[in-house]
């Protein structure tokens, strides 16, 4: 499909979003920065009513329905933010909607959903077999699909971020865009060569799930488990897309999950915002490969915030593990009485916060009057950590600290 044709749907597309989405923030970061040595601005489309960027494209293809395709209804497969951006723009057009989601989709995606007035039908391992799902159900009621990212109108509805980025930040010169099965950076790729031909579009998988790039060069299509990542876990890039990245897009570049996992740290502690695993991946590529943009004005897409509370919670917890900010130390004492007071105090005496005590008695090779103590700490890091420990032996408890 011509670039032209895309790029003027895409000027028309902010027409008539204007009011109907909000125009997110684009902001600078400091600390973000001076980390990296680049000059970071932030494109928060983790603040769209539904959490994510797809709310844009979802609304430009439900208005390009005929009166027919609406009073049919619609179906779309997604792993989440694009079911939640269909039914929350078909509840407001009055368009029946059904949205198949894999069994993997986050649990608040699903509530989300439903309380758009989506029917949802939870079905298949992966996008992939959701898809084919929907594609049956669509022929058999006569509804139409409207497909997450391999749709002109969808790319349309998308690419505008790049003018509003270019609004706030005209002189940027690289954009960092994540990748699932394509819609995103390639409407943002037309319309920012566009703006500015000399700009640069690098693209962000998961390294778990490379399929765009695999796909841009001929290659078998290969990928493996789950990733923290899931809204760009994407096994099926679009046709459409795919030959848009080949000729819009400079580079893609692959994050590991610990590295996205970080970037999600991050920014919920510098910048105070929350995003999911496919929000943080252009923050991971940046913090990757510091020195492809170095002194270089570059802007981040953060794509979406939705993010179950338990895996939030699990990430941050072994955010402060890694950091030591979490320890767990072995105590071993006498089992009489007062001794296990003893450590308590000794803890106390260095202002480090204990979480969690367990005794352990039984399954130990101790000698019998002996007791086993595993002890919890928040601590301030590392410099904390050995002053707890040099307290412990002056005061004579002799104390081990349990790695990972």
């Amino acid at each position: 499909m011509p670039a032209a044709q895309i790029l003027k749907l895409i000027e028309s597309a902010n027409k008539s979003l204007e009011g109907v989405i909000k125009e997110s923030p684009c902001l600078p970061s400091t600390g973000l920065s001076e980390r990296t040595g680049a000059d970071v601005y932030l494109k928060f489309e983790n603040r769209q009513h539904t959490a994510s960027f797809k709310e844009r494209g979802a609304y430009v293809k439900l208005l390009s329905l005929s009166s027919i395709q609406k009073s049919n209804g619609i179906i779309a497969m997604s792993a989440g933010n694009h079911a939640q951006a269909v039914a929350y723009h078909a509840q407001k057009l009055n368009i029946p909607c059904t949205i198949v989601m894999p069994k993997f989709t986050p649990d608040v995606k699903v509530r989300h959903t439903k309380k758009y007035g989506a029917e949802v039908i939870i079905h298949g391992e992966n996008l992939e077999e959701a898809a084919d799902l929907a594609q049956e159900l669509l022929e058999s009621h006569k509804l139409t699909l409207i497909h997450p990212y391999d749709d002109k109108h969808i790319i349309a509805g998308q690419g505008t971020i790049a003018y509003e980025i270019k609004q706030v930040v005209p002189d940027i010169e690289v954009l960092i865009i994540p990748v699932g099965g394509g819609g995103l950076i390639s409407g943002i790729a037309i319309a920012a060569k566009h703006l500015n031909p000399k700009i640069k579009v690098i693209g962000v998988e998961a390294e778990r799930y490379p399929s765009m790039q695999q796909a841009i060069a001929g290659k078998p299509i290969l990928c493996g488990r789950t990733t923290l990542a899931d809204g760009i876990g994407v096994k099926r890039p679009g046709k459409i897309t795919t030959q848009i990245v080949k000729e819009f897009v400079d580079n893609i570049l692959l994050v590991d999950e610990l590295a996205i996992e970080e970037a999600l740290l991050l920014l919920l502690e510098k910048e105070k915002t929350v995003v999911e695993g496919a929000g943080a991946v252009a923050l991971a590529a940046l913090l990757s490969h510091p020195e492809q943009f170095q002194g270089k004005k570059v802007g981040l897409l953060l794509s979406g915030g939705n993010i179950d509370m338990p895996v939030l919670s699990l990430i941050i917890q072994r955010g402060m593990e890694r950091a030591q900010r979490l320890v767990r130390l072995v105590v071993t004492l006498r089992d009489i009485p007062g001794a296990l007071g003893n450590v308590c105090q000794s803890i106390e005496q260095t202002y480090a916060n204990i979480v969690n005590i367990t005794h352990q008695r039984t399954f130990t090779k101790l000698p019998l009057e002996a007791v086993e103590v595993t002890i919890m700490l928040q601590t301030r890091g590392s410099e904390h950590i050995q002053e707890i420990l040099s307290k412990l032996k002056e005061s004579g408890i002799q104390c081990r600290l349990i790695d990972g």
